[in-house]
């Protein structure tokens, strides 16, 4: 038995930190938490100052009987994460295990030897605050989502909807942002350009300072340039300056990652996970901009060795965030000198990103020059102009440029050699209409950075956030083709002023998130009924309460106390009143063909439009609504188009093509089979010609998945399927022998290997399976009143 039982969460850390250890250590996984709150019950004694009971997880008793039988007679060394989440975890193993309060707990913000070291060095008692701070969190968010659940679903009648505290706050911004775009009133103007030839290829780029407010004042600018001459009247130049970002925070990191490599927020933390817990970065959940003096020192050796002594230049970042810690660092490599940390596709990109944000951070600003040049007009005194930018020095840009959310960065480039009143020779001088833009939709990272800005949430809770919004079906994350618009473009060219209507596309939308139906309804009930509570500064001012029972400043069980008692005496109030139907229907109009009323609902399966009411004689009809319409701001016309459906496009062999929409989206039908639109495809414009290709499509692959056939029963057949081939046999589905080739099989092998296949039991029976040791069931031990002298330390 070793003397040294060391538990981690995960079995990837385990693996890690067990090279560097010796042999007296053993290092095990807890595979995440191990206990929580019951799943079907609160598990929150609210007459009893709300006294929570866990209990051991299912899946993870086997666990608990493993690591107390090493624990015997061994050192127990608490090793999980260094933050609020790592704390409870290592306070719930010692509850499960039976440990003492002594028991050692060491925390470390990189896998490597030394920090490993360091740590085994300078062990502490579990920090009772930083565990105090995640309980509350955890029982507040168990309050609010049990208790208001059953409310949205008696009150709204949507089936299984759930609320939840800060969740709920992120569908608001996403909802507000959409009712802005709704109201936005787009206004054109006119914006001028120019284009001067230098010879020999060589040509200038201008623009006048502002855009001119009508096309009335865009002709009669054109119009005064006809006899004009251009020339340079003023040339400036400036040196100018840029400096690196800070390293990467949680928060940036996302919002970074999304923009250069195109990763979900979640996408973002499962793979700096695995990089941290390979010994490669630093821990990815910091709020911190700060670099430990080693890290600083190794960066500096790695740049001066790489680019030379000029390109160094040491920084410190002071972060905005009031609660972040600089004990704590950003993230960064644990070894600067290797560029290479993971032979993983993405999982190097990210590292990459993560190495030339933190080199780039301790770099030298890059040295600019950026030119001005005024060009006159001799039969006005408006004038010109273009800018250029030539990089002196490039610093810390020739390791990386942050990216920015803007969609038209503009990229200055340098200007060709030009002198004060040199004459200019006109190519063209064009004024286009341009539009303003409403504000821009919400992608992952963006709505991170907004949360951040608010001071809602904290890097554990960001990426959870937004996939709960999404799965909730709240929120949709997609890309929404834009539509053609036209525009007009005034031209003097040759000494005549034109004018052209142009069309371009735009509103198209990647990757932007957008609320349902279901989420604007719910959040207008949320808002409406418990404004204090889903309000912006509200919901930050918890996170804060939240930091203050971390330091030791504030009784968890006074804060939640505190949000409880107005929270519940609302519930019962709301509870009293009536059921609106206005939030779940809107009247549209009268049909003309049979004077019913045309109204917008939402059902369990998401808003659709209807014809008549179920106490009509006639039966009501009914049509879905299509990918990007809302129940708030659908039309009459549009959805009296609706009704168009199912459409027929046409025929294939023979027989009738058609187009609807269903349960799952929009699908043609041919003779009794159907088929899957794109994305891309709208049901009401879908020609015959797509909807055969769509089929013939289908039809390949489903050749491809078929490899054998059997005469005796129709209904057995030896598939491809997505881990490899597979028998069906009628309702079967039953695993080839690997050292079976699947096209050899006769058809007594398959009645044979179906036979001995179990069958699965139906839908919503209960499994039986040997029997499981009863969860344990625990209550929290009171906190110690007196806090041990072992430093503390924070998240």
């Amino acid at each position: 038995m070793s003397k040294n039982l060391v538990i981690v969460e995960s079995p990837a850390k385990a693996k890690t930190i067990e090279n560097y250890l010796g042999a007296d250590f053993i290092v095990k996984s807890s595979f995440g938490h191990v206990r929580d709150l019951p799943e079907h019950d609160m598990g929150i004694d609210v007459e009893n100052n709300f006294q929570p009971s866990y209990e051991i997880s299912s899946d993870k008793v086997k666990v608990i009987t493993e690591l107390k039988k090493l624990a015997k007679g061994a050192e127990v060394w608490l090793a999980t994460d260094d933050d609020r989440e790592g704390e409870a975890i290592s306070w719930h193993l010692k509850e499960a295990l039976g440990l003492p309060d002594t028991t050692k707990r060491i925390v470390f913000r990189e896998i490597t030897k030394t920090a490993l070291q360091n740590a085994i060095l300078k062990p502490r008692n579990i920090d009772v605050d930083l565990v105090d701070a995640q309980q509350a969190r955890r029982i507040l968010d168990r309050l609010v989502g049990y208790e208001l659940s059953p409310v949205l679903w008696k009150k709204i009648r949507l089936g299984n909807l759930s609320a939840g505290r800060v969740q709920s706050v992120a569908v608001r911004i996403i909802v507000d942002r959409e009712r802005e775009i709704e109201a936005f009133q787009t206004k054109g103007s006119f914006k001028v350009s120019a284009r001067f030839d230098l010879g020999k290829g060589k040509v200038l780029q201008a623009e006048l300072a502002k855009n001119l407010a009508t096309e009335e004042l865009a002709n009669a600018f054109l119009e005064k340039c006809l006899q004009a001459v251009f020339s340079i009247k003023n040339l400036e130049t400036k040196p100018a300056k840029k400096s690196p970002a800070a390293p990467f925070t949680t928060s940036t990191l996302q919002q970074e990652a999304s923009r250069k490599l195109g990763f979900s927020v979640a996408q973002t933390m499962t793979i700096a996970q695995r990089l941290y817990e390979a010994g490669k970065i630093s821990y990815m959940r910091t709020d911190s901009t700060n670099l430990s003096e080693e890290a600083v020192n190794k960066a500096q050796n790695q740049i001066i060795s790489e680019y030379g002594k000029v390109y160094f230049t040491k920084r410190v970042f002071k972060t905005k965030s009031d609660s972040a810690q600089e004990a704590h660092e950003a993230i960064r490599p644990t070894d600067f000198s290797t560029t290479k940390g993971s032979g993983e596709r993405n999982e190097q990109r990210l590292y990459e990103l993560i190495w030339k944000r933190a080199i780039a951070s301790q770099m030298s600003d890059a040295q600019l020059e950026r030119t001005t040049a005024t060009i006159g007009i001799s039969t006005t005194p408006e004038n010109l102009v273009a800018h250029g930018e030539v990089i002196k020095f490039e610093g810390f840009l020739k390791v990386y440029l942050e990216s920015s959310d803007e969609e038209d960065e503009e990229q200055k480039g340098m200007l060709p050699p030009l002198h004060i009143d040199q004459i200019l020779q006109l190519d063209d001088l064009r004024a286009t209409e341009r539009f303003t833009r409403h504000p821009p939709r919400y992608t992952e990272a963006s709505l991170v950075k907004k949360l951040e800005e608010m001071g809602i949430g904290r890097p554990s809770t960001y990426a959870p956030t937004i996939s709960t919004i999404i799965r909730r079906a709240y929120v949709v994350k997609e890309d929404r083709d834009g539509h053609e618009r036209s525009y007009k473009e005034l031209c003097l060219q040759d000494g005549s002023v034109s004018k052209a209507i142009k069309t371009e596309n735009h509103g198209a939308e990647k990757s932007k998130l957008f609320p349902t139906s279901t989420g604007m309804v719910v959040n207008d009930y949320l808002v409406n009924h418990f404004e204090d509570i889903f309000d912006f500064s509200f919901t930050a001012s918890v996170e804060k309460d939240f930091d203050n029972i971390a330091e030791g400043k504030l009784s968890w069980r006074d804060m939640i106390k505190n949000f409880y008692t107005p929270f519940h005496k609302k519930l019962n109030e709301v509870k009293e009143e009536a059921v609106d139907k206005s939030l779940t229907s809107r009247e549209l109009g009268q049909d003309p063909a049979t004077g019913k009323k045309v109204s917008v609902r939402i059902g369990k399966y998401g808003p659709y439009v209807q014809i008549g009411d179920v106490e009509d004689e006639e039966k009501p009809k009914f049509a879905s609504l299509l990918k990007g319409q809302l129940m708030e701001t659908i039309k009459f016309e549009e959805a009296m188009e609706l009704f168009k459906l199912p459409r027929v496009v046409g025929s294939f062999e023979d027989e009738e093509l058609t187009v609807n929409i269903g349960r799952f989206g929009p699908y043609a039908k041919h003779l009794t089979k159907y088929y899957s639109l794109a994305k891309t495809d709208d049901p009401m414009t879908v020609t015959e010609a797509r909807v055969i290709e769509i089929i013939k499509e289908k039809r390949i692959i489903e050749s491809n998945r078929l490899i054998k056939e059997f005469e005796e029963d129709e209904d057995a057949k030896v598939l491809n399927g997505r881990y490899g081939p597979y028998i069906a046999f009628g309702k079967k589905n039953v695993k080839i022998p690997k050292d079976v080739e699947p096209a050899s099989l006769t058809y007594e092998q398959v009645v044979k290997l179906a036979a001995e296949t179990p069958d699965k039991p139906a839908r919503g029976a209960k499994k039986v399976a040997a029997k499981k040791p009863a969860a344990k069931k625990t209550t929290t031990k009171k906190a110690p009143a007196k806090k041990t002298a072992a430093k503390k330390t924070k998240e």
